[in-house]
């Protein structure tokens, strides 16, 4: 069987890829490099499965500690990044919070301005 830390290794790479963002090793085990993946703005937590499934169980607390960690690290922003589980899964969703959202929002309006 494969370790569960192969899976996240794996999307944590893929995260830190995609956002131009540097990933944390042993993320959570020290009191400073918090969040699996950071970037000039953004404090990211990645979540997968070893399997892959049709539906992810998002928790209430993953979000609380991870506002709590971006704001220890001084990131403005935070995100979940989670897909559907299994090695070949190269497509994550991210959780962002409303104000993220509602500036995603502005940003499009003016783009199409």
């Amino acid at each position: 069987m494969i370790a569960t830390r192969v899976f996240s290794n794996a999307q944590e790479k893929q995260v830190a890829k995609v956002v131009a963002g540097k990933r944390q090793a042993n993320s959570g085990a020290t009191a400073f490099d918090k969040g699996d993946v950071v970037t000039e703005d953004f404090c990211i937590e990645c979540k997968t499965q070893t399997t892959e499934k049709a539906s992810m169980s998002i928790k209430k607390d993953w979000i609380k500690k991870l506002k709590q960690e971006a704001i220890g690290i001084g990131k403005a922003h935070w995100a979940v990044a989670f897909n559907f589980g299994g090695l070949g899964n190269k497509e994550n969703y991210y959780i962002i919070g409303e104000k993220e959202f509602k500036d995603l929002q502005e940003y499009y309006r003016k783009e199409e301005d």
